[in-house]
């Protein structure tokens, strides 16, 4: 089962990169388009990255956190 819960947190991991990738590109196409404020599309994937990898954080084996 650990085994399991790993390959989980490394698709977890990844699907948080994406996101972050994602935000950044609708940042600078904010700022290409002369935007003064954050987009919401960026916030929203900013919140679901966080979301992802607090997801991965829990699924961390004990071992990792010292218990």
């Amino acid at each position: 089962m650990a085994a399991d819960l790993d390959d989980i947190r490394s698709r977890l991991e990844a699907i948080a990169e994406e996101l972050a990738d994602m935000a950044m590109e609708a940042l600078r196409d904010a700022i290409e388009a002369g935007e003064q404020r954050r987009p919401a599309e960026e916030r929203r994937l900013t919140q679901a990255r966080r979301s992802v990898e607090r997801a991965a954080s829990l699924l961390q084996a004990e071992d990792d956190v010292g218990g």
